[in-house]
This record gives structure tokens, sequence and C-alpha cells, in this order.
């Protein structure tokens, strides 16, 4: 029989911290996926993530807002998601306590990511 992996997102959360939780979920040089809780934290001012893989995000609990370089914000709540392509110029402006994001990073395909 094949090993089967589980777990759940809510176990083990990090008691608050001076830096955002990063928890890797699975990894197969492809596809990244993590988990990442946040209490509070925003970005360091004049900070930019621009990453070179595609980044898929998902809003589980608390609440965040994410910044672009182009001055727009974007508003997260529960079972929101967001698309960020790779090189998108970001950052996240604030969050909520116990917030909690589930990160897919995916290498890039060669043409533009589709959105079913």
């Amino acid at each position: 029989m094949t090993d089967v992996a589980h777990g759940s997102l809510f176990a083990d959360l990090p008691a608050p911290d001076a830096e955002e939780d990063f928890r890797p979920l699975f990894a197969n040089g492809a596809v990244r996926i993590e988990r990442i809780v946040s209490h509070h934290h925003a970005s360091p001012p004049g900070f930019w993530y621009e990453q070179a893989d595609d980044e898929w995000v998902l809003l589980v609990r608390g609440a965040a807002v994410l910044a672009f370089d182009d001055c727009r914000e974007q508003a997260l709540t529960p079972g929101d998601w967001v698309l960020l392509p790779a090189g998108c110029r970001h950052r996240v402006a604030r969050t909520e306590a116990s917030t909690i994001w589930l990160a897919v990073h995916a290498r890039p395909a060669d043409t533009a990511p589709t959105v079913i």
C-alpha cells in the first residue's frame, strides 16, 4: 500500500512572534505548498516580494491586505484567494492576529496562467 501523508492546517499553530511562521507542507521540485501564520505582521516599509514562481494564496482564517507597486490594495477575508504571477511586486500591508494562509508556489508555464 502507498503511504498517504495527512495533517491539519490548524495543528501546532505557533504563538505570536516577531516573524511570520512558514511551514512547508509539500514540495516536489515544480510545486511547493506552505502554511503561513501571521499575527499582525506586515512587510517592512519599502520591501517588495518579487518572486520567480507563480504564487496562488488562499486566506484560510483571519484577514489581510496585500499591496501592489501600482498603489492598488486587495483586502482578503477567509475563503478569498489571489494569483500572484511570477514577478508581481507585492507586499503584505497588514494582517489580523492568527491569520492563516495556504500558499501554492509553482514554476511559471511558458504561457499565461489559466484561472478556472
